[in-house]
């Protein structure tokens, strides 16, 4: 039995669900969100409670109930708070500021780097080594973040790079470190 596919999703205060068939159209006040579910999963909304039914009870099923019910909760709290990941940008030089829409991003190469706006993304810059990436879909936050991460990823010696905030980097030694262990 699916643990998190039997949990209810209460409906907050501000969201609405209209479900049409396989598809629940999610909105808040921050944005909507469209969920198409599959032929072996049923949405009942009973009360501004929400339940997510399975059909049968293969492993595949099983595995598609939690999944799918997940994703409901994740859009119905995104139209109301939006989703947020941090980054970090480490090194000397490095630094980012908004140019229109788009990020401009000095990394250590021989030209800025400028990441263009993604549609349902917002960014933000803190201290011109922060970036916030913003919105109502939790997925497509963390791959733009990790898009955005991907054009420098952390140095192994120095740890020099885009980092997500509070991500612990294991360093490894140099071969001075390494030498002075031999004497």
């Amino acid at each position: 039995m699916s643990k998190i596919g039997e949990k209810h999703i209460q409906i907050e205060s501000g969201t609405t669900v209209e479900i049409q068939g396989k598809t629940a159209h999610v909105k808040g006040p921050k944005g909507e969100l469209r969920i198409v579910f599959p032929h072996t999963l049923t949405l009942e909304n009973e009360d501004g409670v929400i339940k997510v039914i399975r059909a049968r009870d293969d492993k595949k099923t099983k595995s598609l109930h939690g999944l799918f019910r997940s994703l409901l909760a994740n859009a119905m709290t995104g139209v109301n708070k939006p989703w947020e990941k941090r980054l970090e940008i480490v090194g000397t030089g490095f630094n980012t500021k908004m140019q229109g829409q788009d990020l401009s991003l000095k990394l250590g190469f021989s030209h800025q780097v400028v990441f263009p706006a993604q549609p349902g993304v917002t960014y933000a810059v803190q201290d011109n080594n922060i970036i916030i990436v913003s919105g109502v879909d939790k997925q497509l936050v963390g791959q733009v973040a990790h898009l955005i991460k991907d054009l420098k990823k952390p140095d192994v010696y120095k740890g020099k790079g885009i980092k997500y905030e509070g991500e612990k980097l294991r360093i490894k030694p140099g071969k001075k470190a390494k030498a002075v262990g031999a004497a």
